[in-house]
């Protein structure tokens, strides 16, 4: 309760002393990113598949539980007893299908069925069922174990790929949100110049050192900056409430993004440090959750083949009941006993093999995906590794042309002090700047999202 008073004090009441104070507090990439992963709605909804294979493994595990069957019915009629007949047994079922059994079977009536006849103090027995063809080496329950061990690293893939679906999508509204961010703070710094401008011309002509119609260029600029900003400033609005969807405290209560945070101001310099993704070159693709989902989904197939293909063998089960009267159970007579064949195999299988047939398609259509996907991978994380090369490069060189351009309007600025230069070129100059300015911002935008859409290639959230 304490943390989260802690986190609404930061978010909500904390605007009220930064408005006071004029200060603006940044709220790092790193920081939104530990928000998104411990309380994001989708996020804990990944989490839940890790739970969702626990849940099927045990469900799995519970084919094997020992049970207790009770069967009893009894008929009344005109005062006499038809029958009654109790059947109560306990099975163990084991691993290889063998099954281990007990039970106690207790009849009585004068009209009881001669096969159900038994002692009067009734009749124990302990025996064993074992399969001998079908079901002895892989059954259906052992099946089930093994798909649902199998489905732990399935899910766990799946949820790793969600994850970073949802981290993607918010470090996409992060840097939308920075980019507008930006824009808004260049235009701002150049319409005070623009304001400034105007009012030393307006000071010239008052003077009579400039013509009138100097106004009228510096007062278009004054309104096309204010245009600019405005239509920023509208950007910078919905990517905040945007970057909001992605703001959540612990159950489940949503938060909106404060007026008085910015974003990271050099986070191109820690964005791979924060996504740990600096060490490129030792990517390995076979512990990708894609390729390791595709080798669970074609693992549990094998494991379907080899059910199917047990059931080209014929259905053999034996069975041998040891009987007993409940008083003389120390007394071990062997020759007392139930024994039970049941025989069955189609002559033709064509069921059998027509369903172990699709199975191996199946798993060769599952591996030509599971090949195409690793190269696929291979390719892509190579085209966007050159992509970030390519956009740094591109950044350093429009950054060398920020300088130039900016170098340019300083010079021009010196000769309109001297009165050898004009206002429409100072403007000119200006714009190409400003052009400049705004590309470095989309440049690195750019960059930034090159990364994290590699790191949504690399999938890995953690």
């Amino acid at each position: 309760m304490r943390v989260k008073l802690f986190y609404i004090f930061i978010f909500i009441c904390g605007s009220f002393s930064a408005l006071g104070q004029n200060v603006t507090s940044e709220f790092t990439y790193n920081e939104f990113l530990g928000y998104v992963k411990k309380f994001h709605p989708l996020v804990k909804q990944a989490d839940l598949k890790l739970n969702e294979a626990q849940a099927n493994l045990l469900q799995a595990r519970g084919a094997f539980d020992p049970k207790i069957e009770v069967d009893f019915s009894e008929k009344q009629f005109k005062n006499s007893q038809y029958y009654s007949i109790l059947n109560s047994s306990f099975k163990i079922p084991t691993w290889y299908g063998i099954e281990l059994k007990a039970g106690f079977d207790n009849a009585e009536g004068i009209y009881l069925n001669p096969e159900n006849t038994l002692p009067n103090t009734g009749l124990t027995s302990f025996g064993i069922s074992v399969p001998i063809g079908q079901g002895l080496f892989i059954n259906q329950r052992m099946a089930d174990i093994r798909k649902a061990k199998i489905a732990r690293n399935l899910n766990l893939a799946e949820r790793n790929l969600q994850a970073v679906e949802v981290l993607y999508e918010a470090s996409v509204s992060y840097l939308n949100w920075k980019r507008s961010f930006d824009e808004v703070q260049l235009y701002e710094t150049y319409l005070k110049n623009a304001l400034i401008r105007y009012d030393g011309v307006s000071k010239l002509i008052a003077e009579g050192d400039k013509p009138a119609i100097d106004s009228v260029e510096a007062g278009i600029t004054v309104k096309t900056r204010r245009l600019n900003l405005e239509a920023a400033k509208l950007k910078l609005t919905k990517a905040k409430l945007d970057l909001s969807n992605y703001l959540w405290l612990e159950d489940n209560i949503p938060l909106e993004l404060n007026d008085n945070l910015k974003p990271e101001d050099l986070l191109s310099k820690s964005i791979k440090e924060t996504l740990q993704i600096n060490e490129l070159g030792t990517i390995n693709i076979e512990n990708h959750p894609k390729i390791l989902a595709l080798d669970a989904k074609i693992n549990m197939l094998k494991v379907d083949r080899k059910l199917k293909a047990n059931a080209l063998l014929p259905k053999l089960d034996l069975s041998y009941n040891y009987l007993s009267e409940p008083s003389y159970i120390d007394n071990y007579r062997f020759e007392d006993y139930k024994v039970g064949v049941n025989f069955s195999f189609p002559l033709f299988l064509r069921k059998e093999r027509g369903s172990l047939k699709l199975t191996d398609l199946k798993i060769q259509d599952s591996e030509f995906g599971l090949q195409f996907e690793r190269k696929n991978l291979e390719n892509k994380i190579k085209a966007q590794q050159q992509e970030i090369s390519s956009l740094q490069i591109q950044k350093e060189y429009n950054t060398n042309l920020v300088k130039d351009f900016t170098a340019l309007l300083n010079a021009e600025d010196r000769l309109f002090e001297m009165g050898e230069s004009s206002l429409f070129v100072i403007n000119s100059r200006e714009n190409a700047l400003v052009s400049s300015q705004i590309n470095n911002i989309a440049l690195e935008n750019q960059y930034l999202n090159a990364i994290i859409s590699l790191f949504k290639t690399l999938a890995n959230p953690n």
